[in-house]
């Protein structure tokens, strides 16, 4: 979980991250995954360049949860001092010029581009649409977060059929890294869904993908 070779650490070269490997077997499927790859505008080339058959699973969440979930682990860990609707109001300007910058420099790593994107990291439709001018449609399995958090299994099994694994139950589906965070205010909420809603439209619309009404 969370190795960062294809956005932070893709300079250390690809010994480096197949050591993260060193310990499975030849013959095991296995992975590795950071919410920040879906967003980093260089890590689906770089992927697509060493690894062009792999198969991507991507979790999407509710995109006002997202905003307010990422908002608060950011103050949890002490990346973020500002209000929610100050951060909120701040993300343009601290975002501004950004991403060119990590496209143009490419080793460049931006910490307002990962720790303050809580807009931008929303808008699935333009991140899936960059990631499919790179992968077939074919190499995807998105699933929504909720139906995850809810109906572990039955999410598992979905994962399961599309990496051609036998099915495999456990007795417990623990789980982890959860952050509780308290409410928002009610204007605060309708304000990121009003501001999600066009995005979650074009993701049905262009994606077929109908998760957030």
């Amino acid at each position: 979980k969370e190795i960062h070779y294809f956005d932070f650490n893709f300079d250390k070269g690809l010994d480096w991250y197949q050591s993260q490997f060193a310990d499975v077997a030849p013959d095991i499927i296995t992975g590795e995954g950071s919410p920040y790859y879906l967003f980093h505008p260089l890590v689906a080339p770089r992927l697509y360049d060493l690894y062009p058959q792999v198969k991507l699973i991507v979790l999407l969440r509710n995109p006002a949860e997202r905003a307010i979930s990422h908002y608060y682990w950011e103050v949890r860990i002490g990346c973020e001092s500002l209000s929610l609707a100050e951060a909120i109001a701040s993300e343009s300007t601290r975002l501004a010029g950004e991403t060119k910058k990590i496209v143009r420099e490419g080793t460049y790593y931006s910490f307002n581009h990962q720790h303050y994107s809580y807009l931008a990291r929303g808008i699935y439709v333009e991140q899936l649409q960059n990631w499919m001018k790179v992968f077939p449609k074919e190499q995807f399995l998105i699933l929504k977060s909720e139906d995850f958090f809810d109906r572990p299994a039955a999410t598992m099994e979905k994962v399961e059929q599309f990496l051609e694994l036998p099915r495999h139950k456990l007795d417990e589906y623990i789980r982890y890294n959860q952050n509780d965070y308290p409410p928002v205010s009610d204007a605060m909420y309708r304000e990121l869904t009003e501001y999600f809603q066009p995005y979650n439209q074009r993701l049905s619309e262009e994606l077929e993908i109908d998760f957030f009404a």
